[in-house]
């Protein structure tokens, strides 16, 4: 027996440590399947570049971009640049494909109704010319590119403001292939979104940012309807600003540069890397994507000498200083106030001009650092504006130098370097020389109409009555939005005031089937815990609207028994947006801030007016800055050249900039009521609310009259166009 035992434990060790072997074995068998893998990721990782012109295209490809975006000249958030013809476009997806490189195309504008037309016959060509995906900011385009030009694979525009988990899975069911994803995340937070979801993901890494979060600017809009969302954006941003302090360019942040997180955010699971420029020259892009290609070729085999090499090459990168911006989870100080707005070396003021044989010459101090074929920026004295421009000639002087340049300058106008013809590299060309074989054109054919699904109106009148309703920003000025006699009240439900809403519940002024919850328009990964928490609770106590103001809203709402209103972030300007917002099951519609009367109109052709609750009175958020800058300007007060007056206005966890001039509609409610229109929104969720001022507006809209100092935003004149300028 005790034999017996001994050759039981002598043949079980020897079965154990085959077992042991053969899992060791296993073992080193997944770890170098894992590193093929991951090595074979790291291969896939796409290296997007800008082309604002064939000449970057060239630059781009020269240097070994894996794919560029472009625009053609409409429809597209960079007016401003040259842009793609048709034919020229053509010829660029023929030649990249033919040298294994993608093309996508931006499309990312919102579009009026009366330009459902022209956004349809684009789509048609877009699909009839095949590049590999065009970037869309509009519901509508998504919409219409999805029933009808399937092989058009969607990415959801920077636009688009997308920022989490929810977002991004919410886009994937709605048929997009890739989110671009907001600028202000953390590395953490991008591998957050990288790990639940599997919609592709790019992130910008270079280039110039904006202080706001993209999608949610307002100001250009808002100072004379050139909307950034319409790609017309004029850089109020950048513009110098007066304060009681002094003078800054208080809202111009630097530029973004992530060359040293090329390799977390590899290993984050990042499918593609964008170089941001579309309105930058051939030598600037050519020489980004050439320093980001050799990081990306490099950085395994020596990342010190890789990095090394790519930081000396983007030297020659005359922007602005750079930031890494929120990548490391707490954002650098990326606003220096005396540093320009615009862009470059700066090389001094034009302090004169003399003529020399019929030209005009400027005269500078400096007599160092330029030649012929140089690229500078000439900055407007006033601010009034910044032209680019290259040297045509060069003479020097005792006491300075004198520039020939191609364009209109005035005197003490600033002069700034931002790129030298050293940089210049010769690319061959993508583009054939002839392009007579490339003649696809958009047809004249008439867009279809959409399915719009019936919505119910009696069911809506339930919980969202006709009347006024009213919008704070503060739980504590709910008691003063009694005296409005709202029919319900609004709250913006950001994390402060949800917090604030747990603390005082039981002494809040309202009821809960008598409170709307207004969704912040901002939502980043690290807040979706806490507003997913909050939703349940709130809507388990009663509440039963929301106001939806992100694509994540609806994920997070999803089978949840309530009723969701789109908000006016959603940008619903066209019939499309309408249909592709009511198949989320949206019940109603806030329609945009920066709206015209005969957007408006256009769209009641399609969902009678009771469907629309507008806006009649509002300090609109201008800029939404994912950080409290009121704790670095002390709730500064700001005025620009033309007298025009602005408060930054700190919510802890974010600021917002807004006008002193408030938007008002307030005489106009008595002809919305006869148009059908049985909703109306006053926002008062960045003002200091008093018994006065709700009365008055209050008044105003029972008496259809004006209010003083208001604006319309453009409600009259819609958003700028060259027509308007004859």
């Amino acid at each position: 027996i005790r034999l017996s035992l001994r050759s039981i434990c002598y043949y079980w060790h020897l079965f154990g440590v085959w077992i042991c072997f053969l899992t060791a074995a296993h073992l080193i068998s997944l770890h170098q399947s894992a590193i093929k893998a991951y090595k074979d990721t790291v291969k896939k990782v796409e290296l997007l570049a800008p082309a604002g012109s064939p000449e970057a295209l060239d630059a781009a490809i020269g240097e070994g971009a894996d794919a560029v975006y472009l625009g053609l000249r409409s429809f597209n958030a960079r007016m401003r640049t040259t842009n793609f013809a048709f034919n020229q476009f053509e010829a660029a997806v023929y030649a990249c494909h033919n040298n294994s490189r993608r093309v996508y195309v931006t499309v990312n504008t919102v579009f009026e109704e009366r330009e459902s037309d022209r956004i349809y016959q684009l789509l048609e060509y877009l699909a009839s010319v095949g590049p590999d995906g065009i970037i869309v900011q509009d519901a509508g385009v998504a919409k219409i590119a999805h029933d009808h030009f399937p092989s058009l694979p969607l990415h959801a525009s920077t636009q688009m403001n997308i920022a989490s988990v929810a977002g991004c899975n919410q886009l994937s069911r709605a048929g997009f292939k890739r989110a671009v994803l907001a600028r202000e995340l953390s590395l953490e937070e991008i591998r957050q979104i990288r790990q639940y979801t599997s919609l592709e993901l790019e992130v910008f890494v270079h280039g110039a940012l904006c202080i706001s979060a993209s999608g949610l600017c307002l100001f250009s809009s808002y100072l004379g309807g050139k909307s950034a969302n319409r790609g017309q954006c004029t850089q109020a941003c950048r513009r110098l600003y007066e304060s009681e302090t002094g003078k800054g360019y208080y809202f111009s942040p630097d530029d973004l540069e992530l060359i040293e997180y090329i390799p977390d955010l590899i290993m984050a699971g990042v499918d593609a890397f964008k170089i941001e420029g579309r309105m930058k020259s051939a030598e600037y892009v050519g020489a980004v994507v050439s320093a980001y290609r050799l990081m990306l070729d490099n950085y395994e085999k020596d990342g010190e000498k890789a990095m090394l090499k790519a930081k000396a090459i983007l030297q020659s990168d005359f922007a602005r200083r750079k930031t890494s911006f929120f990548i490391s989870g707490k954002p650098e100080d990326y606003i220096h106030p005396e540093q320009s707005g615009g862009t470059g070396i700066a090389l001094g003021r034009i302090r004169d001009a003399r003529t020399i044989d019929g030209k005009r010459w400027a005269l500078m101090n400096s007599r160092e650092g330029l030649a012929e074929r140089d690229s500078v920026r000439i900055h407007r004295k006033d601010d009034s504006g910044r032209i680019t421009t290259k040297i045509l000639a060069i003479r020097y002087e005792v006491n300075g130098m004198l520039l020939l340049l191609d364009v209109d300058w005035r005197q003490n106008d600033e002069l700034y370097l931002i790129q030298t013809a050293s940089m210049t590299r010769s690319h061959k060309p993508v583009l054939p020389k002839n392009l007579n074989r490339f003649h696809k054109f958009p047809s004249n054919h008439t867009a279809p109409r959409p399915a719009i699904s019936r919505l119910d109106g009696r069911k809506l009148e339930i919980s969202f009555e006709p009347g006024n309703y009213i919008l704070v920003g503060k739980v504590a000025h709910l008691h003063a939005a009694l005296t409005f006699r709202p029919k319900k009240a609004m709250i913006l439900f950001n994390k402060l005031n949800a917090e604030t809403m747990r603390l005082e519940e039981k002494s809040l002024p309202f009821k809960r089937d008598r409170l709307i919850l207004w969704l912040d328009p901002y939502l980043a990964e690290s807040d979706s815990t806490w507003l997913s928490a909050e939703l349940d609770y709130w809507l388990e106590k009663g509440v039963s609207l929301v106001i939806l103001n992100n694509q994540a809203h609806f994920s997070m709402l999803r089978g949840k028994k309530v009723i969701s209103i789109a908000g006016p972030w959603l940008y619903t300007f066209n019939k499309w947006a309408l249909a592709y917002y009511i198949e989320q099951g949206v019940q109603a519609f806030i329609p945009p801030y920066e709206i015209s009367r005969q957007d408006l109109y256009r769209l009641t052709e399609y969902l009678p007016a009771q469907f629309f609750a507008p806006i009649v009175f509002a300090y609109p958020d201008l800029f939404r800055i994912r950080a409290d800058l009121s704790r670095k300007y002390d709730n500064a007060k700001f005025m620009d050249r033309e007298d025009n007056s602005f408060r930054l206005i700190g919510k802890r966890d974010y600021s917002v900039v807004v006008p002193d001039r408030p938007f008002s509609l307030t005489d106009l409610v008595p002809n919305l009521k006869k148009q059908g229109f049985r909703r109306f929104i006053v926002d008062l969720s960045n003002a200091e609310p008093s018994k006065g001022l709700y009365r008055d507006i209050a008044r105003a809209m029972e008496q259809g009259s004006p209010l003083p100092n208001t604006t319309r935003f453009n409600w009259k004149d819609g958003f700028w166009s060259e027509e308007r300028m004859y």
